[in-house]
């Protein structure tokens, strides 16, 4: 056997081993995205389930911009004003609250699984805790958003349908409309899913400049979500509020689980 030969065929074993490391990798991956796809399928599928008689839904709506108007942080109208009058901003607006909310989020848990598979199921954890949390409001409190309450208040992403991807009647994709909820205001996990990306980013140790970018998308999330009339201040706020419970519970029961394993380990 020649020395090229004995190079050839040690190089092909070194090809099969690889492959055969990279397979349960890419199974692995595959069971995490198939995981996510049906949980956000499940749902988005189960908030149309939530009551859709408008009066009462528009009712807390009303409660909840009397609250925000006696601690004087309603500042939807004014906001929403500027979206309107500033084309420009509300174009930007549109694409943002349509896109940045599925795509980065997916971006995150792809990198964060690449980079780390415990911290990536701890932040999983919490992202699924979060939802199911705000899918408990929508079944049991739907609450409308300010651009279906009248008042003044412009549908942003109405007005400039005919120029994006979504349908007039929602951010999902044309002909999709109807299967959203329009009343699902309270918590804003637009907001809530944002901050889960900047929390993941200071929890993985990025660079400084890093995790200041991610505080950055999730305050700048939250004015999009406001000034394009889908939320109101308080729905931010309590949207922060369900990731940041999600983040506490998913910890506290890991390390109650880990000091748990390791007593049982640990010689008498």
């Amino acid at each position: 056997m020649t020395r090229t030969t004995q190079v050839t065929q040690q190089a092909e074993r070194v090809d099969r081993s690889r492959a055969a490391a990279l397979l349960p990798v890419v199974g692995r991956a595959g069971v995490e995205i198939a995981l996510i796809a049906i949980l956000y399928v499940g749902y988005v599928v189960s908030r149309t389930f939530a009551d859709t008689a408008f009066a009462p839904a528009r009712g807390r709506a009303l409660d909840i911009l009397t609250f925000e108007k006696s601690w004087r942080i309603d500042i939807e109208s004014w906001l929403n004003q500027i979206f309107f009058d500033h084309q420009w901003i509300g174009v930007a607006s549109s694409y943002w609250y349509a896109t940045t909310h599925y795509f980065v989020t997916l971006g995150v848990l792809v990198w964060l699984y690449r980079r780390s598979r415990p911290q990536y199921v701890t932040a999983r954890r919490a992202l699924v805790g979060a939802s199911l949390i705000g899918l408990a409001f929508y079944l049991l409190m739907p609450t409308a958003p300010p651009r279906l309450v009248q008042y003044g208040y412009h549908d942003i992403l109405s007005i400039h349908s005919n120029i994006g991807w979504w349908s007039a009647n929602g951010s999902a994709p044309k002909g999709m409309g109807d299967i959203t909820n329009d009343l699902a205001a309270f918590p804003s996990l637009h907001a809530g899913w944002s901050l889960w990306v900047a929390i993941v980013l200071i929890l993985a140790g990025v660079p400084k400049i890093v995790q200041l970018m991610g505080l950055g998308y999730a305050f700048m999330m939250s004015v999009v979500i406001i000034g394009t009339g889908n939320h109101w201040v308080v729905d931010a706020v309590v949207g922060w509020m369900v990731v940041l419970v999600a983040f506490g519970l998913v910890i506290a029961w890991e390390r109650g689980r880990s000091s748990g394993t390791h007593e049982d380990v640990a010689p008498t």
